[in-house]
């Protein structure tokens, strides 16, 4: 006879990378290896250049990390931060986009978010919409057991 009880914290921490989330979990840590490495070789080398970019980009890299932890993490708490982030992440994203194309001479070089992703084939757009609706899709499932 099995004993049933109530679910156990992990058993919530792993529903945020199952499935479509490892995929997540997978991108997100390209971006933040991409966005981080980036930003720094810039800051380090030819910070005068465009700081605000530069800086635009490691604060992206960041954001992308903390993302990831959470999304590893788990559980109530890291899915309400990580669509948190998700959604500051896609703002971030559609000011700066939408900032590079009115003034483009406010950024003498690009930032991840510039131009909407383009030079990062639009995933940093594409990347927050599809984590809200897992994560928010996770929360509905989770609402329901």
């Amino acid at each position: 006879m099995t004993v049933t009880g109530p679910p156990r914290a992990e058993d919530g921490r792993r529903r945020l990378i199952s499935g479509p989330g490892t995929l997540l979990v997978w991108l997100y840590g390209v971006m933040v290896v991409g966005a981080v490495s980036r930003s720094a070789v810039q800051i380090a080398t030819d910070f005068d250049r465009a700081p605000l970019a530069y800086t635009l980009s490691a604060v992206a890299g960041l954001v992308y990390g903390f993302i990831t932890y959470s999304l590893v993490r788990g559980g109530e708490r890291a899915r309400r931060a990580a669509l948190v982030c998700c959604a500051a992440e896609l703002v971030g994203v559609l000011v700066v986009g939408t900032w590079t194309l009115l003034d483009p001479s406010a950024f003498p070089d690009t930032t991840v978010w510039s131009e909407y992703g383009m030079g990062y084939l639009f995933i940093p757009v594409l990347l927050p919409l599809t984590a809200m609706y897992w994560l928010r899709r996770g929360a509905a499932t989770h609402a329901t057991t």
